[in-house]
């Protein structure tokens, strides 16, 4: 009788741990990617002060390198690149904000590193802008390399891999930081001139430059210093342990990059007809199949066969984004440089659709 029981028991504890098991597959195969498209709209975490990249007008709309994305990701989970709350977020409360859920994606001038990958529960995607800090001087200033600024006072965001980055590049040469919460303070205080130098990204730099007022003598009055002390991979980030939706946004922001490389543009995206079978594929189009029919390909992405047309379509390729927001013919003046495509010399390296 008593080897009865504990068979039985044995017998109902491998029940209940199959059903454990079972249970926790469910749950982890359920994906933030289908809470969007249940919810209807795309929650992304972004900057609000960076001319360029990040920013309010005076209407109140945000505009940008970084805003373009948001939309990217909104038109190829949700078809509609307006179906997107953005909520900016200081550098101090991004992360805090990605890991409680207040958003689904940070898409904010934020750099890739080792601890934030490994410590702060953050998965770093396909970089969207390779940058490197500097600094920014008045221009009626006397200082011309980082190390005429010896003795002087730097303002700098606190929280950041900036203020790490200047604490190294200024190991040998005496300053005093100056930290700030937001750029709204550091700007003020930079006018008041409390510091000497302003030291951010580049990108970030110039969209602070490029926005500069008239009254306190508009960009001509600032200067950036040629030196570039550090390396910024910038691009979005979502919480660890959901590969389904980091898989999703990874691929929506490739397709930017791919769509260029294809000469695939904002207007033309939608009416493609050619006879090239690696576009074909990409946007979603039947293409041959082994057995003499047609397929239309899916990656198992969880994205529409189209969301490429979808994604170009409402924001363009790469390179008009970046274009439009960032370069050459904008106020910030940035080339293309490291984010030109692989083909020109550039680090923007689409891996296959297929």
């Amino acid at each position: 009788m008593a080897k009865k029981i504990i068979l039985l028991v044995v017998v109902l504890a491998m029940v209940a741990a199959a059903c454990s098991s079972t249970d926790s597959g469910a749950t982890a195969q359920k994906s933030l990617l289908d809470d969007i498209v249940a919810r209807g709209k795309l929650l992304c975490g972004v900057n609000n002060a960076v001319p360029g990249f990040g920013f309010v007008d005076s209407a109140g709309e945000f505009s940008g390198f970084d805003i373009d994305f948001c939309r990217a990701v909104a038109a190829g989970v949700l078809g509609d690149p307006n179906a997107v709350e953005f909520k900016p977020l200081t550098a101090q409360q991004r992360f805090t904000a990605l890991q409680s859920g207040e958003i689904d994606v940070l898409i904010r001038n934020t750099t890739w590193t080792a601890s934030r990958d490994g410590s702060e529960g953050a998965t770093f995607l396909t970089t969207t802008f390779y940058d490197g800090q500097g600094m920014m001087v008045r221009d009626d200033s006397s200082y011309q390399t980082l190390e005429d600024m010896a003795n002087t006072s730097i303002c700098v965001l606190s929280g950041t891999t900036t203020e790490l980055n200047l604490a190294a590049r200024f190991n040998s040469i005496p300053y005093t930081p100056l930290t700030f919460d937001d750029n709204d303070q550091l700007r003020n205080a930079f006018v008041a001139g409390q510091c000497d130098g302003w030291t951010s990204d580049k990108s970030q730099l110039a969209g602070v430059r490029s926005n500069w007022p008239d009254g306190e003598g508009g960009p001509a009055a600032l200067r950036i210093l040629d030196e570039t002390f550090s390396k910024e991979p910038l691009g979005p980030v979502v919480r660890d342990g959901d590969s389904k939706w980091a898989d999703a946004v990874n691929w929506i922001v490739i397709a930017t990059i791919q769509g260029e490389e294809f000469g695939l543009t904002q207007g033309n995206v939608a009416s493609y007809s050619g006879d090239n079978v690696e576009i074909k594929r990409f946007l979603g189009q039947p293409t041959p199949s082994s057995d003499g029919g047609t397929t239309v390909f899916d990656p198992g992405l969880g994205l529409p066969a189209d969301y490429a047309v979808k994604v170009i379509g409402a924001v363009g390729n790469y390179g008009e984004i970046f274009d439009r927001n960032v370069g050459p013919d904008t106020a910030l003046g940035i080339s293309r440089g490291l984010n030109d495509l692989w083909t020109h010399g550039g680090l923007m390296y689409p891996p296959p659709y297929r």
